[in-house]
């Protein structure tokens, strides 16, 4: 117990146990493979242990020839195994066959080892997976509109393999460790004042070293920042490649690539130049302290007859294997420190004190019964920037609502906070006079359905995108859907039917093509509310007018609040709310709100004389 407080108590003084503090806490849920994986390296550093006593026994016979067998003061094992009442040739024999079967032992353990090893490694990187999904579903979008997707891609694919890379440093400072713990006590055992002297010395080199391995973790942060930058840069130009081509700012990419690149390769040779000064560093100290003991053994203590040739022989074997395993520990510990910065990239973004995150209601949500109510609301993306102001609306069950206005009025987020995509800044929205925030959330959204102005579609097939969050759906139920949002022609048109893989963002469809998709995934969820935020702005005139048609008769019975940019799209709505600057400044019917000649008739009026562009 005291040597395993003395062990943390080092480790939090050089900084192991809080840096790898992630590692060693979602260790402890798979504790079996964790055990495993630590004894089978004990087991084989033990057995190595054995191989070498017996090697001290072969040197001995063979060295002082007819002098006393070589015993271990255990009787049945020195008279049955060791054979001390057997001829020299036979105890030499035994002492070879002793050396083969611990090293073939040890080589099982050692076996045993890695495999338990690397099953400790995947499984702690699946943890990690797992955790960084259930972090990035449980965030507020309000993280995600302030943080770029490269850098979490970065952190999610690079540094996650750099952690790989680390924990597999730590499976061979472990193996390497109990070997060495091995050798020390069996050094310890032939000669103690040798052993002193040499853990002396290397203690004071391995304290030299140390300060450079801080120097080497130091350098690894600014190298994961970059990778982070770099992936966020290739992200953008490989998802904005039309746009890049359309206004031909190629040179202007090209410049922030190849900036981002440099920074990649600048931080990295800075983190390699002191990576690679450890291993040659302590290669030569080692062999400066091995080659001084050498001269040290021989001429004090095998001169004076303190230790005997065998023994002397067996500790400079000991030694020779202790310096390369030093140095692999030495290089190893520079390689993890070379490796925290993809740590602490992990660990920042597995933080939850720094983080928005919706805090979930406990109320299952029925279905609306009366209406949706929108009292005194505020909303802004930070308190310093208000965008929606003293919203007051009633959207009753059953009922269409439209919202109009110029762009930058505030339409969207006003939609977005009904999903609760966002929470209010003040006021409260009520769902049959119960506050959303009440409500399980999931609960809300499955009665809903949103088809955006920004459709995502998934690379995958035209079925499976059609029937996302409908799972359990029918092709009959699904080719209905399609009908109705007037996708039907179109797919039957492409080469592999429902099943054409529609590419990254549904890039072998058109824009009016996607749309239409999105239409028919909101059609075959059948919701209770539904959400249109310019829906049809993609379409052509023709196809608007059909899938007009098919909304219309969707709406019948449910709750939509639409957004349009088109007037005529919503003449039949039930309310229309206009909006200006954040706030209501008309609602009514479209007939009423145009005799007022207000904001609706002065939008009116500009879309009678100036006609849309997809007509």
């Amino acid at each position: 117990m005291k040597n395993q407080v003395r062990l943390k108590r080092l480790l939090k003084a050089t900084g192991f146990w809080k840096d790898n503090a992630l590692i060693l806490r979602e260790l402890r849920h798979f504790p079996a493979i964790v055990v495993l994986a630590l004894l089978f390296p004990l087991l084989a550093a033990i057995f190595e242990g054995f191989g070498i006593g017996f090697l001290l026994g072969f040197l001995q016979s063979l060295v002082n020839s007819g002098g006393p067998p070589f015993q271990t003061g255990i009787g049945w094992f020195d008279v049955w195994v060791l054979g001390i009442d057997k001829p020299e040739l036979e105890r030499l024999y035994r002492c070879c066959a002793l050396i083969l079967t611990a090293t073939w032992i040890r080589a099982v353990f050692n076996y045993l080892s890695a495999i338990y090893m690397r099953i400790a490694q995947l499984r702690l990187i699946d943890r990690l997976y797992k955790q960084i999904f259930e972090q990035l579903q449980a965030l507020s979008l309000e993280f995600f509109s302030t943080t770029r997707a490269g850098t979490l891609l970065n952190t999610l694919t690079a540094e996650v393999g750099q952690l790989q890379a680390l924990m597999g440093q730590f499976a061979f400072i472990l193996t390497k460790g109990s070997v060495m713990v091995v050798y020390a006590a069996i050094a310890l055992w032939i000669s103690v004042p040798l052993s002193i002297m040499s853990i002396a010395l290397f203690s004071l080199a391995g304290a030299g070293l140390s300060n450079l391995n801080k120097r080497v973790r130091e350098a690894s942060f600014p190298v994961s920042e970059a990778r982070g930058k770099f992936t966020s840069t290739a992200s953008e130009l490989i998802n904005g490649i039309r746009t890049v081509q359309a206004f031909a700012t190629q040179d202007f990419e090209r410049r922030r690539y190849y900036a981002a690149s440099t920074e990649v390769v600048e931080t990295t040779t800075v983190a390699t130049q002191r990576l690679s000064l450890v291993r040659p560093l302590a290669e030569g100290i080692a062999t400066t302290i091995l080659i001084g003991m050498i001269i040290v053994s021989l001429t004090i203590f095998v001169a004076n007859g303190v230790l005997q040739t065998a023994s002397l022989l067996t500790f400079l074997f000991l030694l020779f294997r202790l310096v390369p395993a030093m140095q692999e520990m030495v290089g190893s510990f520079a390689n993890m420190s070379s490796l925290q910065g993809s740590l602490d990239m992990i660990q920042q973004l597995l933080r939850t004190d720094n983080k928005p995150y919706l805090q979930n209601g406990y109320r299952a949500f029925g279905g609306l019964q009366r209406a949706i109510e929108l009292r005194t609301v505020d909303f802004g993306y930070d308190a310093q920037s208000i965008v929606l102001k003293d919203i007051t609306l009633t959207i009753e069950k059953g009922k269409t609502i439209a919202l109009v206005g110029s762009s930058g009025a505030g339409k969207s987020t006003l939609a977005d906070l009904i999903p609760r995509f966002y929470d209010v800044t003040q006021g409260n929205i009520l769902l049959d006079g119960v506050d959303l925030r009440e409500f399980d959330i999931n609960s809300v959204r499955r009665r809903m359905a949103i088809v955006s102005q920004e459709t995502f579609i998934f690379n995958a097939s035209i079925r499976e995108n059609v029937a996302y969050g409908s799972e359990g759906a029918t092709q009959t139920e699904i080719e209905a859907a399609v009908q109705m949002a007037n996708a039907d022609e179109f797919i039957r048109d492409l080469p592999d039917g429902y099943d054409t893989v529609l590419g990254d963002r549904g890039v072998r469809l058109s824009g009016g093509q996607r749309q239409r998709i999105a239409i028919a995934r909101a059609l075959l969820r059948n919701p209770e509310i539904l959400i249109l935020d310019e829906a049809t702005s993609a379409l052509d005139s023709v196809s608007e007018r059909l899938i007009q048609a098919s909304l219309e008769k969707l709406a019948v019975g449910r709750t939509v609040i639409a957004i349009a940019h088109r007037l005529s799209t919503i003449a039949n709505a039930d309310k229309v709310v206009v909006m200006q600057q954040g706030q209501i400044i008309e609602q009514g019917t479209y007939q009423g709100l145009l005799k007022q000649r207000g904001a609706l008739w002065n939008y009116h009026q500009m879309q009678q004389t100036v006609p849309s562009i997809n007509d």
